[in-house]
C-alpha cells in the first residue's frame, strides 16, 4: 500500500474511532444525564405517558397524586392542600423540572428506579400500563397542617422530630407556594406562576427548614451547657452572674437581657444561668471551655456536617472562624458568626430528649411498589452519642426550669415541656433590626415523643420587642399540644 492510501486509511480509522467514542459518550456515559434533563421533550412525554407514583403521609393522607387527562400529557400532577406541604413534596413541572421530594426520589416516582425492575419486566410481558413507585413519608399530615396554620402570616419554620427514631413529623416553611400552579399543563400558567414566586421578596419557594441558616441566639447555650457538663460541671456549678461584662480587649459591653442579675450578682448556678438565659455566664463559660471543646460538642449535635441529607440536602451549620477572645464570648451566646438551620436545632433538641443519642433525621418511612406493597422501610439509624446519658438528664432538668421561666402564651396543662428560647440579633445595625425568635423544646420531658424547633424571622409582628418566649414559644407549644393531644 503506497503512502497516500495509508494516510487516507489511517485518517478514516481515526474518524471511525472518534465517531465510536462520541456515540459511546452520548449513549452510555451521558445517557442518564440526557434522560434526566428537563429540556428533553421526549423524556417529558415518556414520563407523562405513565402514572407517576404517589406521595402520602405517615397517616395515609395524599400529598401528591395524579389525575388522568385528555391532552397529550396523559397525567396531571396534583397537590391537595399544596402550600402546607410544598416544602416537603416540592413540585413537578414540564418546564422547571422537579424540587423537594419530587426531585430527591424522581427515579422511584417515575418508575425508572432499579428497585422497580421486576415490575417493569412484568408490565412489559403482561401489557399493563407502567406506573411509578410511591413514597410514604414520616410526616404527620395533621401536625403539618397545625404548624402551617400557626405560622401563617409570619416568615419562619417549624421542624418536629420523633427523638427515638429520627422520623421528621413536620417540616413547615412560610410563606409557601402552591405547586399545583407549576404542575399545570398550561405552559403560560407555569411561567406566570414561576415568575411570581421568583419575584416575591419573601422567597416562598425557599425551604427555610433545611436551606436557610440563622444565628441561634440563646438556643446555642444548650451546646455550651452540654460541653460544660462533659467537662465535669453540674447543675450546681458556679458561673458568672454579673449583669454586664466587657468583651476582652475592647470597650464593648455584653449585658444580660434587660441587665438582669443572676444569682447573687457575682455568681450563679449553671441551672439558674440557663433558666434565666444569662449572657454573661455563657460568654465567660465558652471562653473557659475553649474553641476546640465548643466545636466538638457542636459537631456532635450536627454542626459542620457538609453532606447531611434527609434525603433533601441540608445546608451546613457552622460556628464560624472564632478568630479572637471577643468572638469566643459572642459565640457562647449564639451570636457573631454562629449559624444553624432549624433542622439541626431540632436535631439538638431531639438528641437531648433521646438521652444524648443523636439519630439520623429522615423523611421517608416506606418505599412502595406501584401496587402500594412495601418494598423497603427506613430503620432508625444511630449517628452518635452526643452526650453522656446522665448529662442529658441533667440538661433536660435545666430545660424544664427554663420552660417554667419562659413567658408567652399557650402553656400546656398536664404536660411537662423542656425548652430553651432564643432571641437572635442579626444585621449590620442590630439595635434597629428586628431579632429572630427561637424556641426549641421536647415533651413530655419524662418520656419524650416529640422534639421541635421553631423560628420566626424578624420577630413576626412584635418587631424590636420580639423575644423567643413571646413569639416562637406559643407556636411551639401549640404544635406539641396538637401532637400529644392526638395520642
Amino acid at each position: 500500500m503506497n503512502t497516500p492510501l495509508r494516510r487516507v486509511g489511517l485518517a478514516m480509522m481515526a474518524m471511525m474511532l472518534l465517531l465510536l467514542g462520541n456515540a459511546t459518550y452520548v449513549q452510555v456515559i451521558k445517557a442518564d444525564d440526557y434522560r434526566k434533563d428537563p429540556l428533553n421533550r421526549r423524556v417529558i412525554l415518556d414520563q407523562y405517558s405513565r402514572e407517576r407514583g404517589q406521595i402520602i403521609s405517615a397517616d395515609s393522607v395524599p400529598l401528591a397524586g395524579v389525575e388522568k387527562t385528555n391532552d397529550r400529557l396523559r397525567y396531571l400532577r396534583t397537590y391537595p392542600n399544596g402550600p402546607a406541604f410544598a416544602p416537603v413534596t416540592g413540585y413537578f413541572s414540564t418546564i422547571y423540572g422537579t424540587g423537594g421530594m419530587e426531585r430527591a426520589e424522581d427515579d422511584l416516582l417515575n418508575g425508572s428506579d432499579d428497585r422497580l425492575f421486576a415490575r417493569r419486566v412484568s408490565d412489559l410481558i403482561t401489557g399493563r400500563d407502567p406506573k411509578g413507585g410511591s413514597l410514604q413519608l414520616t410526616i404527620d399530615a395533621k401536625l403539618q397542617q397545625v404548624a402551617y396554620e400557626r405560622l401563617n402570616g409570619v416568615t419562619g419554620t417549624v421542624v418536629a422530630i420523633r427523638p427515638q427514631t429520627g422520623e421528621i413529623l413536620a417540616m413547615v416553611s412560610t410563606p409557601s407556594y402552591d405547586p399545583n400552579a407549576l404542575a399545570s399543563h398550561d405552559v403560560d400558567a407555569q411561567e406566570e406562576a414561576w415568575t411570581s414566586f421568583d419575584a416575591d421578596k419573601s422567597k416562598p419557594m425557599l425551604n427555610r427548614s433545611v436551606h436557610e441558616s440563622y444565628p441561634p441566639g440563646s438556643t446555642f447555650k444548650l451546646v455550651v451547657t452540654a460541653a460544660a457538663l462533659a467537662e465535669g460541671k453540674t447543675k450546681e456549678s458556679e458561673v458568672d452572674g454579673r449583669p454586664v461584662i466587657t468583651l476582652p480587649g475592647t470597650n464593648t459591653p455584653l449585658p444580660n437581657f434587660n441587665d438582669t442579675t443572676c444569682g447573687n450578682g457575682v455568681t450563679a448556678s449553671l441551672e439558674e444561668a440557663l433558666s434565666k438565659s444569662c449572657n454573661t455566664a455563657f460568654a465567660v463559660l465558652a471562653n473557659e471551655l475553649g474553641v476546640e471543646k465548643l466545636r466538638d460538642q457542636a459537631a456532635k449535635f450536627g454542626y459542620g456536617e457538609p453532606d447531611l441529607s434527609i434525603p433533601l440536602s441540608v445546608v451546613p451549620s457552622t460556628l464560624g472562624p472564632i478568630a479572637d477572645k471577643p468572638s469566643i464570648y459572642q459565640t457562647g451566646i449564639g451570636q457573631k458568626d454562629v449559624r444553624v438551620t432549624p433542622m439541626v436545632n431540632a436535631m439538638m433538641a431531639a438528641t437531648i430528649a433521646n438521652g444524648g443519642v443523636r439519630m439520623q433525621p429522615h423523611l421517608i418511612g416506606k418505599v412502595l411498589a406501584p401496587d402500594l406493597q412495601v418494598i423497603s422501610e427506613t430503620d432508625p439509624d444511630e449517628v452518635d452519642e452526643a452526650m453522656d446519658p446522665d448529662d442529658a438528664i441533667a440538661l433536660r432538668d435545666m430545660m424544664i426550669k427554663s420552660e417554667n421561666n419562659t413567658g408567652g402564651g399557650g402553656k400546656l396543662s398536664g404536660v411537662t415541656i423542656a425548652s430553651k428560647t432564643g432571641t437572635a440579633e442579626h444585621g449590620e445595625d442590630v439595635k434597629s433590626t428586628n431579632p429572630h425568635a427561637w424556641y426549641v423544646a421536647f415533651a413530655p420531658a419524662e418520656k419524650p415523643e416529640i422534639a421541635i424547633a421553631v423560628i420566626v424571622e424578624n420577630g413576626g409582628q412584635q418587631g424590636l420587642s420580639a423575644t423567643g418566649g413571646r413569639v416562637a414559644a406559643p407556636i411551639g407549644r401549640s404544635v406539641i399540644g396538637a401532637y400529644l393531644g392526638g395520642r
